[in-house]
């Protein structure tokens, strides 16, 4: 079981890295904010997979903490602005 994890926790490790790569080639903003919530989403899974590899059973308790910050950071993202409002 511990090598099935860790192999998980590899291929999301694997995902990071493409979703690192649209962050920086975009083209658009919304793509990149989208991979950033990828990564973000896939951090938080590879934070859970892990957790009973290394028996810390805390990480779970930081991914959650993490889980809530995301959702916090895309309502802040995707805001939108009104006329005539400051950037």
């Amino acid at each position: 079981m511990t090598l099935f994890l860790t192999l998980a926790a590899l291929v999301l490790l694997a995902s990071v890295c493409v979703g690192l790569v649209r962050v920086v080639r975009g083209p658009t903003h919304s793509d990149r904010m989208m991979a950033a919530q990828l990564m973000g989403t896939t951090g938080i899974a590879i934070l859970l997979v892990l957790a009973p590899v290394v028996r810390i059973p805390a990480l779970v308790d930081t991914a959650l903490v993490f889980a809530l910050l995301a959702a916090v950071a895309v309502a802040a993202f995707t805001r939108r602005r009104l006329p005539g409002e400051p950037r």
